[in-house]
């Protein structure tokens, strides 16, 4: 929107000097008049494709970093998931993660209903048997987190970095509970993503809404304030999770 008012002032601006110089500007003066316009419509139209063009090179700066964040970011929760399933809660941080990959085993696990005998029922009705359903988990066998989730590959040992933007930047990593529920979140500001672009484009996108992008100031997966494992972007990242 600032640079469609931006074109239309300098529209306007140069149709208003362009009457000023032929009622006013003697016939003598016109030339240079001219030059100086001339020079001014050129200053004004690089400036207008600039403030496009650095909007688009940084749109698509921010959609390869993304991903790349995106990307670990799915590789926190795929770990936190499995090793929820192990401990019965989440990892607050990832030293615990990170060990879990490489020594933890996950079961493969198989549900089946069987019939027992009510013990409480049976006396209740003198002795006749009264038979009632129940579900047993039979372990089959284990895998290793780090064979499932990362086909062998050394990468989770780097799972707290961010990969891209301000060198040295790591994931914030909470764990905890709402109403007993075990929940976490995983998180960077964009601000460290974008760490080297304009401010006033940082700010910009910090301030994104659209379910297309990603949304808030952060990248995260998870959430503190509410049970979900679900990260904050739109599906025109084309990452999948």
């Amino acid at each position: 929107m600032n640079v469609i008012i931006s074109i239309v002032v300098i529209i306007l601006l140069t149709i208003g000097i362009v009457w000023l110089i032929d009622k006013f500007v003697p016939k003598k003066l016109k030339p240079v008049i001219n030059i100086v316009l001339w020079a001014l419509i050129i200053f004004l139209g690089y400036l207008t494709f600039m403030s496009v063009y650095e909007e688009i090179k940084f749109n698509k700066l921010k959609v390869k970093r993304y991903a790349v964040v995106i990307d670990r970011l799915v590789d926190i929760r795929d770990t936190q998931l499995a090793y929820k399933e192990v401990n019965g809660e989440y990892a607050g941080d990832f030293n615990k993660l990170i060990d879990f990959v490489e020594n933890g085993q996950v079961p493969i696990t198989q549900r089946r209903d069987t019939l027992v005998l009510d013990e409480e029922k049976t006396r209740a009705f003198g002795g006749v048997e009264t038979m009632k359903t129940i579900t047993l988990i039979d372990t089959l066998s284990y895998y290793t987190v780090r064979d499932s989730i990362f086909k062998g590959n050394n990468r989770y040992k780097n799972m707290a970095d961010v990969g891209v933007g301000k060198p040295g930047a790591k994931f914030k990593l909470e764990a905890g509970k709402i109403d007993d529920i075990p929940v976490f979140e995983a998180s960077v500001d964009k601000a460290v993503v974008l760490y080297d672009q304009e401010k006033y484009l940082i700010e910009k996108e910090k301030q994104a809404v659209s379910i297309a992008g990603v949304k808030g100031e952060t990248v995260k997966i998870g959430s503190m304030e509410e049970v979900n494992t679900s990260g904050n972007w739109g599906k025109d990242l084309s990452i999948k999770e």
